[in-house]
């Protein structure tokens, strides 16, 4: 046989090896740091056995895959582990993931101390060695031998799949975990590792299961790559907007108003508001946008028009119903016939009269465009609004600000000719990295292609070449801007595929910033039309999207990437003026009067502290700029400048001091801070 290498060159063989074995006939050095192979494009176990052509390449640790099998490998590891120290746990899953892995179990919470008992007992199993073997059994053997186990949620994911299936196995000493892989060959090669943290979960992220323990976990080969990720997640929690963000007084949570429903303190608020005047202004001066103002609420007949209730009816919240079950039970299919034709049919429905909080403005939006008729000179018709939406996020989902039940988002819908589309969409794109570029976080996102699935084509509207066209726009309008991009299939909304802006939390959870989606199909269903140029109705082609997205996200992201210090203009309190002394009150008093009627957000620290406590307790606070204001300084007309960017940066006039920050206020400029001076 013969064997291609990742370099294109070749090795012949005589008979069939594992991977490991030509691994080692390549080099001894590979061999010792190899992870797993990728035969012909597909990840297996170094022991698989290779008997005909192929591509082959040996991954190690310093590939995404050769990670994953090695992460995944130290999962079984501690699953193990607990299981030793805890017999009566029961597992449920443990993936690897982008930092690490984690595993559930079904046991009580855990401490500190428990996770240093659990290291402990992972170092004896790694000493020891276990190789870890491949096996496979029929469906119902599997079953059975999980049920002998007694690991119940192993039984559940195995009934789960199809009859008939061959259910694959990984078995390291007496310990059996239900796996596909692929995993290194022994525990042995595993160095170094960490138990980071452990927190509830519900089985399988539905909060109406059972709530089990989570542990999460890292590896690195190398002790001292482990530490740097170490500081570096310290660091990060230090970063943590659901932390920072309550230290700054920004927003709170109280349980008896609800999980995912933050309050935003005077501070947050100023923040969320000078982002939403400011998309609000842009989009409508600049962009030529009209602002529209639609309920919060709607008759469930709005969603089914486009189908909307019956994707999303789960997660919305329902009003004035008696027997909640029954609504979400009700699935009269009556709204399968398209457009305002349906709507007597709809009204027959058993929950035709249920009103909904709107977890989407679209359906609002068309009938706005509606209400007048509109020629093809009046496209394209953009509308945008700055919509408050709720959505019944499961409590296991909800965290901070990322992810909520009540958000607002900067919404637009654009109405164009199918000849306008791809100048319109290239706009949005071009608006998105505006809003991006503009708070400096156009470095932080990547961009996807969300794609339908075909295998699914139930779960959408419109046609397979519809899909396979607007998919392809898309591409092309991306390639255009010269943006680079994946593809995901099973992403797309129900009615199109969109360009999801995707940024990163501290954490390394992923989550969507802004979207863009092309819809040509809701305009035949809402009867939106326009009046061509022969005088003809024809339908519209739409674009749903978000220049900023979710304010509430966004706020969460921006915390965590300035570690709380927003840039100037956004900041709730700008500048802070500190009297040394009562004899220079009055002159403060003018400075701030001088710089309010210029628009700064500045206040005075009158109390009777010394200086250097409130310089502290200003950078504590994350403000910019402190104006230290001395008997000189107010005989001479001046102050004395400290920021957070430069620290000490001199005396300066008034006059020279408003100029420079309205400067950068009126910018939106963001200065970069001196790491001796950035604020701890």
């Amino acid at each position: 046989m013969v064997i291609t290498l990742k370099d294109g060159s070749k090795k012949e063989y005589a008979e069939p090896m594992s991977a490991y074995d030509i691994a080692r006939d390549l080099s001894d050095g590979l061999a010792r740091v190899a992870c797993i192979a990728e035969v012909d494009g597909n990840t297996c176990d170094l022991r698989t056995i290779i008997d005909h052509d192929c591509d082959l390449n040996i991954l190690t640790f310093d590939s995404d895959a050769g990670k994953h099998a090695y992460r995944h490998t130290c999962s079984h590891v501690m699953a193990e582990a607990v299981q030793n120290l805890f017999p009566e746990a029961k597992l449920a899953i443990g993936p690897s993931i982008d930092t690490g892995f984690y595993y559930d179990f079904d046991m009580p919470p855990l401490t500190r101390e428990d996770l240093d008992k659990i290291e402990a007992e992972m170092k004896k199993i790694i000493k020891k060695g276990d190789m870890l073997e491949y096996f496979e059994l029929p469906r119902e053997e599997a079953i059975q031998l999980m049920k002998d186990r007694n690991e119940p949620y192993k039984v559940e994911l195995i009934e789960d799949l199809p009859e008939g299936e061959t259910i694959s196995f990984y078995q390291q000493g007496d310990f059996i975990e239900l796996c596909a892989g692929p995993h290194l060959m022994s525990t042995r090669p595993i160095k170094a590792f960490a138990l980071t943290s452990s927190s509830g979960a519900y089985w399988r992220g539905d909060e109406h299961n059972k709530m089990l323990t989570r542990i999460y976990g890292t590896a690195f080969t190398k002790k001292e790559d482990l530490n740097e990720y170490l500081e570096y997640l310290a660091e990060m929690k230090n970063r943590d907007h659901n932390k920072l963000g309550r230290e700054m007084d920004l927003f709170t949570t109280v349980d008896v108003i609800g999980q995912g429903l933050p309050l935003f303190m005077p501070k947050g608020t100023k923040i969320i508001q000078k982002m939403q005047r400011w998309i609000e202004d842009l989009e409508e001066y600049d962009w030529g946008y009209v602002r529209t103002r639609t309920p919060l609420m709607a008759k469930s007949t709005l969603y089914k028009i486009s189908d909307h209730w019956y994707h999303y009816k789960d997660g919305m919240f329902l009003l004035g119903y008696d027997n909640m079950e029954d609504i979400m039970n009700a699935e009269d299919r009556s709204h399968e016939v398209s457009g305002v034709q349906d709507l007597g049919l709809i009204e027959n429905d058993a929950d035709a009269d249920v009103m909904a909080l709107r977890p989407m403005t679209c359906p609002f939006q068309y009938y706005v465009y509606k209400a007048r008729q509109k020629s093809y000179r009046d496209l394209p018709y953009r509308m945008g609004e700055t919509s408050t939406l709720f959505r019944n996020e499961q409590a296991g989902e909800m965290h901070g600000l990322t992810r909520v039940r009540q958000f607002t988002i900067s919404e637009g819908h654009l109405v164009c000719t199918p000849e306008q589309i791809r100048d319109e969409f290239k706009g949005c794109v071009e608006l998105a990295k505006y809003c991006l570029t503009t708070l400096g976080l156009e470095e932080d996102v990547t961009y996807r292609l969300s794609k339908w699935d075909p295998e699914h084509a139930e779960d959408y509207l419109g046609t397979a070449e519809e899909w396979e066209y607007n998919e392809g726009f898309i591409r092309d309008v991306l390639n255009e801007v010269g943006i680079e991009f994946t593809e995901e299939v099973g992403e797309a909304a129900f009615y199109g595929p969109k360009l999801d802006i995707q940024a990163k939390n501290v954490y390394g959870k992923e989550d969507t910033m802004i979207t863009i989606q092309l819809d040509t199909v809701l305009a035949e269903r809402y009867d939106m039309y326009f009046i061509d140029k022969d005088g003809q109705k024809k339908r519209p082609y739409i674009i749903h999207r978000t220049s900023i997205g979710c304010y509430e996200r966004t706020l969460a992201w921006m915390i965590e990437k300035y570690a709380g210090n927003l840039p100037t203009w956004l900041c709730p309190e700008q500048v802070r003026i500190l009297p040394i002394s009562d004899s220079v009150i009055d002159y403060a008093e003018e400075v701030l009067k001088e710089l309010r009627k210029n628009g700064v957000e500045v206040t005075v620290d009158g109390s009777g502290e010394r200086i250097g406590y409130k310089v502290r307790k200003a950078q504590m606070e994350k403000v910019p700029y402190m104006l230290v204001i001395g008997v000189k300084e107010a005989e001479e007309g001046k102050v004395s400048v400290r920021s957070r960017y430069q620290g000490d940066e001199g005396v300066k006039t008034l006059d020279d001091f408003t100029n420079s920050i309205c400067e950068e206020i009126r910018t939106k400029e963001i200065r970069k801070i001196e790491k001796q001076h950035e604020s701890k």
